[in-house]
Order: structure tokens, then sequence, then C-alpha cells
């Protein structure tokens, strides 16, 4: 896995932002070393002899400062115009449609807390609908149109584009591509809220013929239960969990918390906040305000055995 980190770029798009994140370290850092080493100077080589007689004198400014002063203002706006000018050209890079292959299209939501997204197709039958981790083609790029669905968030994943806001009533933009396969780290980086911190989510880039395969796969309905006592467990899913979550090839059609159709091919649960594991899936059904409190997802109250059914359940959607 990628970390989140904003000094290597693996995309077209990550390219001139870690460049100018890079240069901008650069010229602080001198900037940082020539102010010291003035300051130094000033103390060590301009002090008065230590056989100095100490008085009181009147503020006397001799003028010959002045050319220091006057140079190290042009340089300084020389620099920093510099810095602006590179820093626009970034912004259009980033920001225009890449020219090449047609572009993928993804439409993301951020809400609280947590990422749906929407594979665009002309297509109805293959629009597909997913949470938390998204699959795009390794040399493919990708159009992300950005909507908010309660509160402004922030959609940045460093190593593959810069940040883009998701506003709600408005459709943003942006573009991003990776060049090497990997499973690359996003996270909301506008505060929105209690659980702003849990509110990650990945980008797994992968070559064109493993992301059709996993396209393809996920287009799927569910498996149909293999046994009666599955067939109960589902329909105990459908009455405790059906009006919030989708799971297609069942009864179950909410449309307000992510669609759990595949919910087992995901590495984690509720934005990457716990691992998808039989105990921490079980954990997050029995008490989510436990888990990551202040989640819209409601505690059920479900008993014993319902935890198992719904469990049991969940864990056969591959």
């Amino acid at each position: 896995m990628t970390p989140l980190s904003y000094l290597s770029g693996f995309g077209a798009k990550a390219y001139p932002v870690t460049a100018l994140t890079w240069g901008l370290l650069i010229i602080s850092i001198l900037v940082v070393v020539i102010v010291t080493a003035l300051v130094f100077f000033g103390v060590l080589v301009r002090r008065a002899p230590r056989d100095a007689t100490v008085r009181a004198v009147a503020v006397q400014r001799s003028g010959e400062g002045l050319g220091w002063l006057g140079f190290g203002v042009g340089v300084s706006t020389i620099v920093l115009v510099i810095s602006a000018i590179w820093t626009m050209e970034v912004l259009a890079k980033i920001n225009a449609p890449p020219s090449g292959a047609m572009p993928l299209a993804i439409e993301i939501t951020g809400q609280q807390w947590w990422w749906k997204a929407r594979y665009l197709n002309g297509d109805p039958s293959k629009i597909l609908t997913t949470a938390d981790e998204f699959h795009i083609p390794v040399g493919r790029p990708v159009r992300i149109q950005l909507i908010g669905a309660d509160v402004i968030h922030s959609f940045w994943v460093p190593a593959l584009t810069g940040k883009t806001e998701t506003i709600p009533g408005q459709t943003n933009v942006t573009w991003l591509e990776a060049d090497k396969p990997g499973r690359y780290r996003g996270q909301c980086t506008e505060y929105c809220g209690q659980q702003h911190a849990h509110m990650a989510f990945f980008v797994i880039a992968e070559p064109p013929s493993d992301f059709q395969r996993w396209l393809d796969a996920q287009l799927k309905p569910a498996a149909t239960p293999s046994s009666p006592v599955l067939v109960n467990d589902q329909n105990i899913f459908v009455q405790r969990c059906g009006e919030c979550h989708t799971v297609r090839g069942s009864m179950a059609g909410g449309s307000v918390a992510p669609d759990l159709t595949h919910l087992m091919s995901r590495e984690t649960l509720a934005a990457d906040t716990l691992p998808n594991t039989p105990g921490a899936l079980a954990g997050w059904i029995a008490d989510p305000q436990a888990q990551k409190p202040g989640t819209n997802m409601p505690d059920l109250y479900l008993s014993g055995p319902e935890l198992t059914a719904v469990t049991t359940y969940l864990r056969t959607l591959q």
C-alpha cells in the first residue's frame, strides 16, 4: 500500500504537484538558511568590541544598508512571482482533461463519513455502485465527478492527484491516472465533523485486464443462498438492514448506506476504520457507535441469533 504521502507521485496528474511541492520546500529551506546565517552574522560579526564604552546614543542611520534592503526585497519579489506563476500552471495542468484514451468516469459522493462511488456507463445495466475502495485501470485517465451529500468534504489522493472539494449542490471535476499498479490511500482533508479522521478511502490501480475482471465480477448480483439456513439469514438481513443497504439479487434495496453486494471483496470496513475480518464485521454490526462514534449507522439491538445470521449472510457476499 502506498501511504498518504505527498512527496512522491505515481501518475500524470500527480507529477506536477510533486515537483511544485519539492520546489517550494527547497525555496523555504533556503530562506530559513539565509535568514539564520544573516542573524548569526549580525550577532557575531557586527557586535560592539568588548572594551567599548556603553552609553546611550541617538539612533543614527548612515544609509549604507539601503542597497542590501533593496536587493533583498527585489529577490524576494522575483521568487514569490515565480512561485505564484508556477502554482497557477500546476493547477491548470491537473484540472485539464487528458488527451488520448477514452477516460473512465466515476461519480464519487462524499458524505459523513464514507465515500460512495458510481461507475458511470451509457448502458444502465453496467452502472456499478460501491463504497470506499475504487478500482481503476493503470494507464487510463479517470474522470472523477465529485458531489457533497451533506457538508463540504475534500477528495485527495496525494500519490495520484491534487485535492478537490465536494460541495453540496455542486458537481466538481478532477482527473487522476496511475502509471503503476498499487493501492493508493486517500483521505477527506476538509474538517467535516466528529469522524473526519476516519473518512479514508483507497484507489486500487491494476492492469486493464485485471480491472475488467474485477468490474465484471462486481456487476453480477449476489449469489443465491445455497441452503435453507442461508435463505433464513438473508431474510433476517433484509428485514433488519435492507431499508438502508442494497444487496443486488435480494430484496434489500436501500440507498442511504453503502451497497453491500460484494462486501467481502473489500479489505476494510467503515471507510478504513476497521479491517474486514469476521470479528470486526460482527463488532461493527453489533455496536457501530462504539466503533465509530457519531456514525449514521444506528444500533439495531440485534439478538444473538440475529447478529449471527446477519454476519453469516454478509460473509457470503464475495
